[in-house]
């Protein structure tokens, strides 16, 4: 059975007349886990949304890249977006359990936060609502302001410091910023992120994460060979 098919037999129970965040809040251990990480990273997409008060197509455009929609599973994934704008349950709900499910992997809700931006910024327009949103979002997942800011200025500004992006300071010596180097990419390893469970759409966000890494280690050596 598909992701999208186990999504689609969890919203069963809104017949019922339950609550989208009363169905997600109930699975926790995998493989519905990933049903309820992709359920709560939409509900926090549509909330998003709905902050901004309008969705474009270029965001939905980068929602559909993000999660890799099959074929034939548009709906399912409109159904629930459209279930969250609707649901009386806030976005900090939603952050929270996301929160909770990945409280020991930090990396997996910087990417929850890095796929939020791309959607928030899709459309070329970052407003005060989305950045006031996002902000919220970051300090319930407990993510620190230099990451907050390494993400918003890559998203919003287009660029961001090589060193805040492997979380050292400019005067690091080079054997420390190589260290920090390898660390991150090897905890934003696909492999890695795979044997602990992670799911699909999480890696495939921290494999974009996983270029920038690159990139920063890249532009920094270029520096020190100037």
């Amino acid at each position: 059975m598909s992701i999208w098919s186990r999504i689609s037999a969890a919203l069963a129970a809104l017949a019922h007349g339950e609550s989208l965040s009363m169905v997600f809040a109930r699975l926790r251990t995998p493989p519905e886990r990933s049903v309820a990480f992709t359920i709560a990273v939409i509900g926090l997409g549509a909330k998003m949304a709905k902050a901004d008060g309008e969705v474009s197509r270029r965001e939905v455009a980068a929602f559909r890249r993000i999660f890799a929609l099959p074929e034939g599973e548009e709906q399912n994934a409109a159904r629930v977006f459209n279930l969250a704008r609707q649901d009386v349950a806030g976005f900090e709900s939603y952050a929270r359990t996301i929160a909770d499910m990945f409280r020991d992997n930090c990396d997996t809700l910087i990417d929850v936060l890095e796929g939020l931006f791309q959607i928030a910024t899709a459309d070329g327009n970052y407003s005060d609502a989305e950045d006031t949103f996002l902000r919220e979002v970051a300090r319930i997942f407990n993510v620190g302001e230099r990451c907050f800011r390494v993400l918003r200025n890559r998203f919003v500004a287009g660029d961001c410091d090589p060193y805040d992006v492997l979380g050292v300071e400019a005067n690091a010596s080079m054997e420390q910023i190589r260290s920090a180097w390898k660390k991150a990419v090897r905890d934003n390893h696909p492999d890695r992120l795979i044997s602990r469970g992670v799911p699909e759409e999480a890696i495939r966000l921290a494999e974009e994460r996983l270029i920038h890494i690159n990139r920063a280690w890249d532009e920094i050596n270029a520096r020190q060979a100037a």
